[in-house]
């Protein structure tokens, strides 16, 4: 009896482990600027999907400016892999037309090191327009807040 409760305490503490969000303080540099925020990420449960947050701005987001959308989270104990697709409509800005676009958004970070890897692939759209379109490297370095387990 004493194996099976402390077989049941094991596993739930690990369910609750699992269900902690984890967190990084973030840093990114282009050029003579620099850029630090908080990433959050919640792991998926049977319920929800996982949920990522910059400064606790939820990236699952639509209104009149467009839609974007976390598609998937991957965490390992090495790694967490995180695809983003948004979605714009087109737009007339300073009496430009520009028609619709889309930036899909792949991050790759590593938990153990805090290399963050993210490739942005840019199609149409007033971002096509301004920082041309096609796919753009960027690395950044992030730190754990929450321990690694």
């Amino acid at each position: 009896m004493r194996l099976l409760l402390l077989s049941f305490l094991i596993t739930f503490s690990n369910l609750v482990q699992a269900l902690e969000p984890l967190v990084f303080n973030c840093e990114r540099q282009e050029r003579n600027y620099t850029e630090s925020y908080e990433l959050k990420i919640f792991p998926a449960t049977r319920s929800q999907k996982a949920k990522v947050f910059v400064d606790d701005r939820d990236l699952d987001t639509a209104d009149e400016t467009g839609r974007q959308f976390v598609k998937n989270v991957l965490l390992t104990d090495a790694l967490v892999l995180i695809s983003i697709e948004a979605h714009f409509p087109s737009e007339i800005f300073d009496g430009k037309q520009y028609p619709p676009g889309s930036v899909v958004t792949i991050i790759h970070l590593g938990r153990v090191n805090g290399q963050l890897r993210k490739t942005e692939t840019i199609k149409g759209g007033i971002l096509s327009a301004n920082l041309g379109e096609g796919t753009k490297l960027y690395e950044e370095k992030c730190v754990p807040v929450t321990p690694i387990k």
